[in-house]
């Protein structure tokens, strides 16, 4: 069989090399290289650095309506595309330019979370489980049917860097299985129940603003979910100050307001809605990563600081919307 892929990020590196043992991969699909980090030099995605390696074509489209990119695929005689992160939203011809379609990897148990950011957004809302679905793309968002799904557990101070690396283990190993039968036609698509759809909406700044007033574990959560990027962060003294890393508190401490920061050696101990929680890593705006222990030697941070104060009680009109 001839197939493209179609993929950006590290996660689907492990699934374009699967694919490459079974199929013939005859071309790449990425996103452009963009400019990134302080020195704004190009950054070449994941996705291509594994094609070159593997000696496959690459195309990085700016745009993928206007005709180019299904011309593209037309003139290769595919049989299928596999899409796993690559990031934009392909149009009906580019769909229907494969003999078979384009079938998706999405990093969620369909029909939850569908959309750009399953992942951070299944931690966020506290969830226990996730995983790979495989599905047949339409001209839907994550709507079409649905030949499998493997879930696996997060764990509870698990972060969103570390469950995308397990993700991406789990989706390369179903590229030897569930896709090749699915091909085959061995394996049918089940419709989604749109009813039990949530959404996965981009992540954007608001939603990495820490609410202090939240319960404990819900903060916790948001900083795992965002690490390694973009992270969450809340204010000090009028700067931001990311959080690195947080971890569940259940000794005895002092009350403390929400953002009230309290030392009490050797932990550094913030308030939130229904307690403390133990702040582990911070990084203040324009230096360095610290420990909270260092931050507090630094005085960055000292018992009754209270982080946030121009945030509390932050909540976005996104993060309303995808709690109902």
């Amino acid at each position: 069989m001839r197939a493209v892929f179609f993929g950006t990020p590290a996660i689907a590196v492990p699934s374009l090399r699967a694919l490459a043992q079974h199929v013939e991969v005859v071309g790449v699909v990425t996103q452009p290289d963009r400019p990134a980090g302080r020195g704004r030099k190009l950054r070449v995605p994941e996705v291509k650095q594994a094609a070159l390696e593997l000696g496959i074509d690459v195309f990085q489209p700016e745009r993928v309506r206007d005709g180019a990119l299904e011309q593209w695929l037309r003139e290769r005689s595919l049989d299928f595309a596999l899409v796993l992160a690559y990031g934009r939203i392909l149009p009906p011809g580019v769909l229907a330019a494969p003999r078979l379609g384009c079938l998706n990897l999405h990093a969620s148990l369909l029909p939850a979370y569908r959309g750009a950011a399953p992942i951070q957004w299944a931690i966020l809302r506290g969830e226990t489980e996730t995983g790979m679905s495989l599905m047949q793309m339409d001209a839907g968002l994550d709507t079409g049917p649905v030949f499998a799904r493997r879930s696996i557990p997060i764990g509870p101070d698990e972060t969103g860097g570390e469950l995308t690396e397990r993700l991406g283990a789990l989706a390369a190993s179903m590229v030897g299985d569930e896709l090749l039968r699915a091909v085959r036609g061995e394996l049918p698509a089940e419709p989604q129940d749109s009813s039990r759809a949530t959404h996965a909406p981009p992540i954007e700044r608001s939603d990495c603003v820490i609410d202090w007033s939240e319960p404990a574990d819900a903060v916790h959560d948001r900083v795992r979910a965002l690490l390694p990027r973009p992270s969450a962060f809340t204010t000090v003294s009028g700067k931001a100050l990311r959080i690195l890393g947080t971890a569940r508190f259940t000794g005895t401490a002092p009350e403390l307001a929400p953002g009230e920061v309290c030392f009490v050696k050797p932990r550094v101990l913030v308030g939130t809605g229904t307690g403390p929680i133990e702040l582990l890593r911070a990084q203040l705006e324009g230096r360095r990563e610290l420990s909270a222990l260092d931050l507090v030697n630094g005085r960055v941070l000292e018992s009754g600081t209270v982080l946030g104060r121009e945030h509390l009680g932050l909540r976005s009109t996104r993060k309303q919307e995808a709690r109902g």
